[in-house]
């Protein structure tokens, strides 16, 4: 594995680390107004992140179909929805600001399942790394090496708010800060493991490349509709959790660009 491919997967996990370490420079729990417009900024990254970075590139690899070029994207699509529908319901995990856990009943802390929701919806964002690295290695997808690094630099981005909203609310349940800091940290640490599962995976089956690159970007935007963004315009002042939507949008928009 190559220092370039080594480094991006190491990104976003370095971004929620940071992030996770706010929790020993703020000495109150995080501002709910703050913690709306972090998670907005988060959902628009990774929509753009899906269209730009995934779903266009797996269209544009599956060209010589002619007018059906669009079937492995909607495929892949549909797949990666219903792969995160079903560790959903069967993963229990508790969304900040609710008081219901989701999933199967467990006899699991309100920490532990605090942890396990914000995991969750790192699995896709680390399949998403995994799977462009895989078809910029394989040197024929069109995928270049700057593309894979405006990705990685997006996702750690949107990474180091959520590192702040997972360690935050753990100090506010009464978590000491060195432990609300390792669960921010262990919450990360889920998305170098599955972009790694992700590289081997399509290394074994690269002509699947176009699909596996739309599964990554069902399973994120699953994540942004389930989650993020009824989080981000919860309460009143929600147009502050929009604005911050479009915010990441346009970065990511324009690294993808600059970079892509």
């Amino acid at each position: 594995m190559t220092r370039h491919v080594l480094a991006e997967l190491l990104l976003p996990f370095l971004g929620t680390s940071l992030g996770a370490g706010c929790v020993f420079f703020m000495k109150k729990g995080m501002n709910p107004l703050v913690q709306r417009a972090l998670t907005g900024f988060a959902a628009g990254v990774m929509v753009a992140a899906s269209v730009w970075s995934l779903l266009v590139p797996a269209m544009e690899q599956a060209a010589n179909m002619g007018q059906w070029a669009f079937l492995p994207a909607v495929v892949g699509f549909w797949l990666g929805i219903l792969f995160l529908l079903i560790l959903d319901r069967t993963i229990p995990h508790l969304h900040q600001n609710s008081s219901r856990p989701e999933g199967p009943r467990t006899q699991l802390k309100r920490t532990t399942m605090l942890v396990l929701a914000v995991a969750l919806h790192n699995v896709p964002e680390g399949m998403a790394v995994g799977v462009v690295l895989a078809g910029w290695m394989a040197g024929d997808s069109g995928i270049t090496a700057a593309g894979t690094l405006a990705l990685s630099m997006g996702i750690a981005i949107q990474n180091f708010p959520e590192g702040a909203i997972i360690s935050m609310p753990l100090r506010s349940e009464g978590a000491g800060k060195g432990r609300a800091f390792l669960y921010g940290v262990l919450s990360g640490a889920v998305e170098p493991l599955a972009a790694v599962l992700t590289i081997w995976m399509a290394g074994l089956i690269l002509p699947a490349l176009p699909y596996l690159l739309s599964f990554a970007a069902g399973a994120m935007l699953y994540v942004v509709v389930e989650e993020l963004i009824p989080e981000a315009s919860a309460g009143e002042h929600s147009n502050l959790g929009t604005l911050f939507f479009a915010a990441g949008f346009t970065i990511m928009l324009a690294l993808d660009v600059m970079l892509g």
